[in-house]
């Protein structure tokens, strides 16, 4: 057993009752089929709210130097992202209504 796994134990912490609030996790996207794709992705919590995060490794044209840039979507969000969403008009739509 590790120290800080000791550590907790010893203090009466289950590390199945860790607080993951405010904190995130980044895995290298090892099944990347697309340049679109992320370089890495992962979770997030912020203020108790989770949240999908998306990252994807970048060079800077000004200097070279290497960036993330990220991307955060809410988790359960089954939300086309940047498509709109067409509304049906009504068939019987009158357009005689004198208001």
């Amino acid at each position: 057993m590790n120290a800080a796994k000791s550590r907790n134990f010893q203090q009466g912490n289950n590390m199945t009752e860790y607080d993951n609030t405010d904190r995130g996790v980044l895995y290298r996207n090892e099944n990347k089929t697309s340049e679109n794709h992320p370089d890495y992705s992962g979770s997030v919590n912020v203020a108790g709210a989770d949240y999908w995060l998306s990252g994807w490794l970048k060079e800077s044209k000004k200097d070279g130097k290497k960036f993330f840039s990220l991307s955060v979507r809410p988790k359960g969000d089954l939300k086309p992202v940047n498509k709109p969403v067409k509304t049906a008009e009504p068939d019987d739509f009158d357009q005689s209504i004198p208001f």
